[in-house]
């Protein structure tokens, strides 16, 4: 694992960084304007000084003109997974549809029993989990080799590959994210402790203001379920045939076109109603209307008033397609306690072929002969982890607003979209459909809802026969 800070790091940048902050600090109580303001703010040491008082008692929102920018080298995709629910953080991370990893390397654990102390046997469980890894790896460069793309062949890695990603956040968000990385229940997870340290280490050298914080902090680390789990017994984990749409805002359409009749007239829910009314007795079809121009408008915030929750099945390799979506509420299974292995999908292109379709189910067996090996020998469950494949699969839970749920359809439903979240997108569209008819005409590709593909070069070709079907019409 490697971790810098890209930019920033030059004194004067430093200096500069430090000044905004502290401007930012002093604004509310200063009497000249902004520009004085900033000038005023011309001692590093003074201004540091100023930070730590003022987000001391609290007033963190100043630390928020602080965007930091990271390279995170060679971390696995359990980090990209913690990383990515900080959902106020941006992320680019390496794709693997698009590139071979069967030479990236992958994350060997120190083994620690259940105590969370050294493993006697560690050496010889790392051998036994290297050789297993590489095995993982060159079945994954077998399938390639045999013509599997690569976006199919993932399925097979194991969740100890390495990854690289650049992460861009604000201080307020890295101090939260350390502060949980080292103190928080994730910080029992070693890659992460260390990738808290290794940040920690950073914001020493260039984040001065939040050293004290962050040494200071406590962190209830206990089991929110631990209560539950001794009421019950758990129950077996099934994962969904398909989305599943939970609950909606009741009468999803009408919600958004009244919305915007109030906002823009400035009256009640009941007098939105008496308007719309009226508005659909002089034209039948002004709420279709209506609801096109909003779906099409620079600013869609009434879509904002209708909220849609589902519970998703997806598998670990696809994950990364629906959180990377930041403006949902998702929530995604912790890492443990382990989950049952047996739950996983087999890629079309792999199962076409009973050679191949071999090949993955010895491989995904052996993953769990040796999982269940080590487990059996002591070891705690934290370093486990590193065995999951890209195969698994969990149940999701997120909530969307119609302008997100808009956005990530267009996205997902499109032909070039990964397979398997394509069919979940296509599902999410047609069940909000069913309970939104009118919100529903917007959702998909944008091919489909607006004759309209922005791919250029890479264009599937569907646009071209829309356009000759509504030429003929």
């Amino acid at each position: 694992m490697k971790i810098e800070l890209i930019g920033g790091c030059e004194k004067n940048e430093l200096e500069k960084r430090i000044q905004k902050v502290a401007a930012a600090g002093k604004l509310s109580r200063f009497p000249g304007n902004v520009f004085e303001v900033l000038d005023s703010c011309d001692d590093y040491e003074k201004n540091l000084k100023l930070i730590k008082r003022i987000i001391g008692m609290g007033h963190k929102s100043i630390i928020e003109h602080d965007y930091l920018v990271f390279a995170l080298c060679d971390v696995t995709p359990i980090i990209e997974q913690t990383i990515i629910g900080n959902r106020l953080t941006s992320f680019t991370i390496k794709s693997r549809r698009e590139v071979d990893f069967r030479t990236a390397g992958f994350y060997i654990p120190e083994f620690r029993n259940k105590n969370l102390e050294p493993h006697p046997k560690n050496e010889e469980l790392k051998e036994k989990y290297v050789a297993h890894m590489k095995y993982l790896f060159n079945t994954y460069g077998d399938f390639v080799d045999a013509g599997i793309n690569v976006e199919d062949a993932r399925f097979i890695l194991p969740y100890s590959f390495h990854s690289n990603i650049i992460m861009g956040l604000d201080a307020r968000e890295l101090e939260k994210m350390v502060i949980s990385f080292l103190y928080g229940p994730l910080s029992k997870i070693s890659e992460i402790k260390e990738l808290g340290e290794n940040l920690f280490e950073v914001i020493k050298e260039y984040v001065p203001y939040l050293v004290k914080n962050i040494e200071s902090s406590q962190v209830a680390s206990d089991n929110p379920f631990e209560y539950m789990e001794k009421m019950i017994n758990n129950p077996k984990v099934k994962i969904a045939d398909k989305p599943n749409l939970i609950s909606h805002t009741p009468n999803p359409d009408d919600v958004i076109l009244k919305s915007s009749i109030m906002y823009h007239f400035q009256c009640s829910e009941k007098e939105a109603e008496r308007i719309l009314a009226d508005c659909e007795k002089k034209d039948p079809e002004y709420k279709s209307k209506c609801m096109y121009t909003i779906l099409h408008k620079e600013e869609r915030r009434e879509l904002e008033q209708v909220n849609f929750t589902f519970q998703i099945p997806i598998s670990l390799s696809i994950l990364t397609h629906l959180t990377r979506h930041r403006m949902h509420s998702l929530l995604v299974p912790e890492f443990l306690p382990m989950w049952d292995f047996n739950n996983f999908v087999l890629p079309a292109t792999i199962k076409a072929k009973p050679e191949l379709e071999e090949l993955f189910l010895k491989a995904h067996k052996e993953n769990i002969r040796v999982f269940e090996e080590f487990k059996n020998s002591d070891i705690a469950e934290q370093d486990l982890i590193y065995f999951y494949l890209g195969c698994q699969m969990l149940n999701v839970i997120t909530t969307m607003n119609g302008r997100t749920l808009q956005w990530i359809l267009r996205l997902r439903c499109c032909n070039k979209a990964q397979w398997q979240i394509r069919g979940i997108a296509k599902e999410i569209a047609k069940q909000v459909q069913e309970v939104s008819p009118l919100l529903g005409k917007g959702l998909g590709s944008t091919c489909v809802t607006d004759l309209i593909c922005n791919e250029g070069k890479e264009c599937c070709g569907l646009i071209y026969k829309l356009l000759e079907q509504k030429n003929k019409e």
